[in-house]
């Protein structure tokens, strides 16, 4: 059954709010890393944003090299600039002032209306490719010509930086070729391929477009003035009466013959191309469909399946999938994918990627420790500082069971490593990660995903024994007695299940707080953080729990009464004194408030899936949890930040402002997951079979 893609749309009485209109971004990717973005004025207010951010190590080694296009109409003697670009001064040239409408169909789509002559670009990339192409059309029905000029402003640089045209030791070269101009570097770095399919190209000496100005990242504290390089330009002319669709290609490639090569394969049939990707979005949500008929699939959740897939990446270094934490500026990190993994994979049937993700988590392993993160730079080791990364591995290794039975897949590929993994523990590994005398894992600090730092200090250090990791070195040992169980290993069963006996009796009895009837956060030694923070709902949303129903039924009502918040969930009670309302300011401002009460929409997944657990998910429960947890994140976040996806984090302080990344894996993949498991009771097709085994 074909299902219609989604649709965001912005009028003019939305787009004429400038303060509201500048912060709705779009981001469109290209399965590599890349991706192209901005706002839905066109104005780019990030050193993040352009049309062609190009990954040459798929997923990192991202630049920035097609910043962006800037249109020029010439009508009945009159010049018109559509483009437009912020300054220290101001915002030059407004021709955002004609745009008429902006949405998302799915691709992002500009309308302008000057003197009746109707302007408009779609922008779409090519999946797997470092390349994007721009659909123009232009009506002309007035009685002279139209004349169109379109710039290009292109760079060189990483996505962190900033360009300063008068700190550079090269020059860009320009070679133009029949409508069109192939642009590099003096000095070896890359190549930029830009080509009309109409019109001429006009090859002029070109000028920089100097101190471009990034209001977020000035706002942030970061580095916000760009220079970019303005070559020739595009030019046709459309006649009157005239509908004219004409498409602009750019192609990225390390090399000439690199780029040449992805030029050569979509500059032939970009209709086709076209067609090709809007067929590839719409498999996914038919994919969807397939596994769950009953459920009826609104455009909110037609966004979250197609967010889940911009996700979803391929990794040069292993040749296989691996997952983006988020966009802009993160990687893919160890943690952020084994969380996201459920949601992106498994509820979407994508189990074939839900594999290799893990193979290639497991190509990465060192003495234990699943990588906390891949460097955006080539040739940059993964960094290893994480504990609950390679705990969240074996979760989610039981969750891909559940959903695909593949018992097989697990013991061929699977078994061997996670009694290494859980060895390596035992023994104690990096970072000072050890299974300690009673049972549970002691760690160092700045391991856990409470992880900002502040001049070199971690800002939540949470050294000892932290609430949520005992919560999963529980979940894991479990899930090796059960795999234990499945492969008729008796023996090894009984071991994993007597060290999960231990850790329990010990967790009950060091980490219940009587006096506050809720979880401490970190136990060392003799002191106890009782500090009210939202990793306890981690204890109670796993599988495998060590509580018993009382004790998770006040761990669930503390945190909905304490820290949730429409978005999300609270990292720390406003009742603390070390509480921060608003993640504003510059680097050290923003990771004081990152984890000390800062919103996070990824909890909403496990808090969602705790509280239907105590509600015995009733259905009078779960349409609350619907309406009250999961719909102003799904319904309302996606039209007001980063537009059809969720942001990483919002404000503590209400009205909760979006901030961080404006696209980010776990905020999606965990309330989708939540809402497809535990709201719709749609659950895992093996998770009985698979989990039967388990001893109650």
């Amino acid at each position: 059954m074909k299902i219609d893609l989604p649709k965001i749309h912005l009028g003019k009485n939305v787009l004429s709010n400038f303060n509201k209109a500048i912060q709705m971004e779009w981001i469109i990717t290209n399965g590599l890393g890349g991706y192209a973005s901005s706002t839905a004025l066109g104005i780019n207010t990030r050193k993040y944003h352009g049309l062609l951010v190009a990954a040459f190590n798929p997923p990192t080694g991202r630049k920035v090299l097609l910043t962006k296009l800037d249109e020029e109409l010439h009508i009945s003697g009159k010049t018109y600039s559509i483009g437009s670009n912020e300054f220290d001064y101001g915002i030059q040239l407004e021709g955002y002032r004609f745009l008429s409408d902006f949405s998302l169909d799915p691709f992002p789509t500009y309308r302008y209306v000057i003197d009746k002559v109707q302007l408009q670009k779609t922008f779409f990339m090519l999946y797997g490719k470092n390349a994007i192409v721009i659909d123009y059309e232009l009506f002309n029905p007035t009685k002279d010509i139209v004349n169109i000029r379109i710039f290009p402003l292109v760079n060189y640089r990483h996505f962190h930086a900033v360009t300063n045209k008068d700190n550079l030791n090269w020059e860009f070269v320009q070679k133009p070729f029949n409508k069109g101009v192939i642009v590099y570097p003096s000095i070896p770095l890359s190549t930029l391929i830009l080509s009309s399919s109409d019109g001429k190209y006009l090859a002029e000496k070109g000028k920089w477009i100097k101190r471009m100005h990034f209001r977020v990242d000035h706002s942030r504290g970061d580095s916000y003035k760009d220079d970019s390089f303005q070559p020739g330009c595009f030019e046709l002319n459309v006649a009157s009466e005239e509908r004219k669709k004409f498409f602009i290609v750019a192609t990225a490639g390390k090399t000439e013959s690199e780029a040449k090569h992805v030029f050569s394969l979509i500059s032939k049939d970009v209709d086709a191309l076209r067609h090709q990707e809007l067929k590839r979005q719409e498999s996914l949500l038919e994919k969807f469909q397939e596994h769950y008929s009953v459920i009826k699939i609104e455009d909110w959740l037609k966004w979250m399946i197609l967010a889940a897939d911009s996700f979803i990446v391929n990794r040069e270094s292993t040749k296989a999938k691996s997952v983006i934490a988020g966009y802009h500026w993160f990687e893919d990190w160890g943690r952020d994918t084994l969380i996201s993994l459920p949601g992106l994979t498994l509820v979407t049937g994508r189990f074939e990627d839900a594999k290799q993700i893990l193979l290639t988590f497991k190509h990465y392993c060192s003495e234990g420790i699943i990588p906390n993160r891949f460097p955006d730079h080539a040739g940059e080791k993964p960094d290893y500082n994480t504990v609950d990364a390679t705990l969240w591995y074996f979760n989610a290794v039981l969750q891909y069971l559940k959903y695909t039975g593949d018992l097989d897949f697990v013991h061929e590929q699977m078994w061997s490593f996670l009694k290494s993994i859980v060895k390596h523990h035992c023994q104690g590994t990096l970072y000072n990660i050890r299974l300690d005398d009673d049972g549970l894992i002691a760690h160092g600090p700045q391991l856990t995903w409470m992880d900002a730092m502040i001049n070199n200090e971690a800002v939540t250090p949470r050294d000892g024994k932290a609430v949520e990791i005992q919560a999963l070195w529980y979940n894991a040992l479990k899930t090796m007695e059960l795999l234990s169980i499945h492969f008729n290993q008796k023996e090894q069963a009984k071991e994993y299940s007597a060290m999960a006996e231990k850790a329990k009796e010990n967790f009950v009895k060091k980490f219940w707080n009587p006096q506050m009837d809720w979880l401490f956060d970190v136990i060392n030694d003799e002191q106890k953080d009782a500090s009210l923070r939202p990793n306890q709902i981690i204890a109670v949303a796993l599988d495998f729990s060590m509580l018993d129903k009382p004790k998770e039924e006040k761990v669930v009502e503390i945190v909905w009464k304490k820290l949730f918040a429409t978005y999300g969930l609270k990292t720390l009670s406003e009742e603390d004194s070390r509480y921060v309302g608003k993640y504003r300011g510059d680097w050290n401002h923003r990771n004081n408030a990152y984890h000390n009460g800062t919103v996070w929409a990824w909890l909403l997944g496990p808090f969602t899936t705790a509280f239907l657990k105590v509600k015995n998910y009733e259905e009078r429960w779960r349409a609350f949890a619907l309406k009250t947890f999961l719909q102003p994140l799904f319904q309302r976040e996606t039209l007001q930040a980063g537009l059809g996806t969720i942001s990483e984090i919002f404000d503590g302080d209400p009205p909760h402002t979006s901030r961080g990344g404006i696209a980010q894996a776990w905020s999606v993949a965990e309330p989708l997951r939540a809402f497809v498991e535990d709201v719709t009771l749609k659950r895992p097709p093996h998770e009985w079979r698979i989990l039967r085994n388990s001893p109650v």
